[in-house]
């Protein structure tokens, strides 16, 4: 029996900007059978234990641009943006890891203001009072000045923030490679996993 294992405990939020196909992609690649198997067989495999939180806005944007519900079966993980008692919620049983993918301005601003309106930005309020890794996907264009003041003031206060940008170096096939690549710098920069050899620069 291995144990040199290492749990994490992880909290992805989706808030009600466009962009919820990158969301889509990161929470199924995480249940997916390749990316259990390539991580057994790490050095130090992971064991992942998620919180997925939805705004009522993500649920609404995610059926429009996807054309369908929110995934049934990831349900056990899914806790309601008004459940305050969370463990996301508690510095005593904050998350190791918090991506926010992808991110209103809206959200941004609150969580810049230190407004703890919902579970999204009290658990965002969290990390970064826990100097937890907080990961911010903003998914806007163009930014105006509050935009950007709100990003630098997250910045500075520890979040990463990694815009919805994806690379084009890579020659992507089509638009599921591209958000692949993407996902995959974001499990990267979570510490999950290494960002695969195809997906690297040359």
């Amino acid at each position: 029996m291995r144990t040199n294992l290492k749990t994490i405990k992880l909290t992805i939020a989706v808030t009600g900007a466009s962009g919820q196909i990158y969301a889509k992609a990161l929470i199924d690649k995480l249940f997916t059978s390749e990316f259990k198997k390539q991580n057994e067989l790490s050095d130090v495999p992971l064991i992942i234990d998620p919180e997925i939180i939805y705004s009522q806005t993500a649920t609404d944007v995610w059926r429009d641009e996807l054309n369908s519900e929110v995934p049934k079966e990831y349900q056990t993980f899914i806790r309601s943006n008004n459940d305050f008692y969370s463990r996301s919620a508690s510095g005593s049983n904050a998350p190791d890891v918090m991506i926010i993918i992808p991110c209103s301005m809206g959200t941004i601003g609150r969580i810049a203001s230190g407004v703890s309106s919902d579970l999204i930005t009290r658990s965002a309020d969290v990390m970064l009072k826990e100097r937890k890794r907080l990961i911010i996907v903003p998914r806007e264009t163009p930014y105006n000045l509050i935009h950007l003041r709100n990003l630098t003031t997250l910045a500075e206060a520890g979040a990463i923030i990694a815009p919805a940008s994806p690379s084009f170096y890579k020659k992507p096939a089509d638009i599921d490679a591209l958000v692949d690549n993407f996902v995959c710098r974001i499990l990267d920069l979570a510490d999950i996993q290494q960002l695969p050899e195809k997906y690297r620069w040359q």
